[in-house]
């Protein structure tokens, strides 16, 4: 035998054992460096800068913690399409408390996490214990946490809470990751706190899905329902978990948000819950559950993050190229997600 054909036996091997999560995260992740070297080579308008990855993290930090939760809910085969509505809630919420009220940063927090975890024990009860539709749970949380971030407050303001501005400024320095500016003065790469949140949120549940029994559950849930019945596993308490995580980070990523933005507004974070379904689905998670991974939500959060920064830079700054771009981007991972399970499906039918 040929060393040739050896080789090629082996990548064969090494593709058929690769599950549908690692392949599909292994996708997400080459298409996020392939478009990041395009853009160093062709575009050159800072990529080549540490600095631009790490404000595609500030940038996007909240939106990494909110992706986080829509994924687990979308691994068990659901959806929470609240999530945009509760961060903009949790925003408003936090800016009253503490520039109205006197309140401080650590009761900004605990506001934070009560509400995010309010909305997830709610939906997530009657999602798995009444048996409804959670597009309609989420659909109903969403409207609710828009109307109610309107009465807490209607007029956008910034918070001056001198505790929280101190924080909001705060900065964690990258050492020897600078670059000189035009007028050359040596400026330092920095990340902010909730870029820090972010990837710990991310540590974690990777950790959670890959070696604990819940996250076993969540994939085995979304897999096949009955099949999660017959191997004993508690199918209503997962489902519940999901949306209760999922609301909790919902919080935390709203708190994350608000330390971002650093105002509260009515209007803030409009689209969110779409651009963590998208996240989710260009990182590789499976509308019909089953099938996602954390560290391809990361990535694919990235990923929306570059391309609506490539298309920016190549001057079409109107909203709607965006929108096309990742529309596109959406539909071709869509594509590609449907040749991996056709494919599965077929070779096991074969067996």
């Amino acid at each position: 035998m040929s060393t040739k054909t050896v080789n090629e036996g082996k990548k064969k091997n090494l593709l058929s054992n690769m599950t549908d999560t690692n392949l599909l995260t292994s996708i997400t992740i080459a298409v996020f460096i392939v478009m990041y070297i395009c853009a160093i080579i062709f575009l050159q308008k800072g990529f080549l800068k540490p600095q631009t990855l790490f404000n595609l993290l500030n940038a996007n930090a909240a939106l990494i913690i909110l992706s986080c939760g829509m994924t687990l809910v979308m691994i068990t085969g659901g959806i929470d399409i609240s999530v945009g509505g509760v961060t903009a809630l949790v925003s408003m919420s936090c800016a009253v408390f503490l520039d109205y009220h006197g309140g401080n940063v650590f009761g900004a927090i605990l506001l934070s996490i009560g509400i995010g975890l309010a909305f997830g024990l709610i939906q997530g009860f009657l999602v798995a214990y009444l048996d409804i539709q959670p597009f309609i749970v989420t659909l109903a949380g969403m409207f609710f946490a828009r109307g109610m971030t309107t009465i807490v407050n209607t007029n956008p303001f910034n918070v001056e809470n001198e505790q929280f501005v101190a924080l909001k400024e705060t900065r964690i320095i990258i050492p020897f990751l600078g670059s000189v500016n035009k007028k050359g003065i040596y400026v330092d790469a920095y990340i902010e706190i909730g870029v820090v949140i972010a990837l710990l949120t991310v540590a974690v549940l990777f950790v959670v899905l890959k070696w604990t029994k819940m996250g076993r559950g969540f994939y085995a849930v979304g897999g096949n329902r009955q099949s999660a019945l017959m191997l004993g596993i508690n199918v209503k308490q997962t489902v519940f978990l999901s949306h209760v995580i999922c609301g909790l980070l919902a919080g935390i990523g709203g708190f994350v948000y608000f330390m971002h933005v650093g105002s509260g507004s009515a209007s803030h974070a409009s689209g969110a819950e779409m651009n963590a379904i998208a996240s989710s689905i260009i990182g590789g998670t499976m509308l019909t559950g089953g099938v996602g991974n954390i560290i391809g939500t990361l990535f694919g959060t990235m990923s929306l993050a570059l391309i609506q920064n490539i298309v920016s830079s190549v001057g079409l700054d109107q909203a709607w190229w965006t929108g096309i771009t990742i529309a596109a981007m959406l539909c071709i991972f869509l594509v590609v997600q449907s040749i991996i399970i056709t494919r599965r499906k077929k070779a096991e039918n074969q067996k």
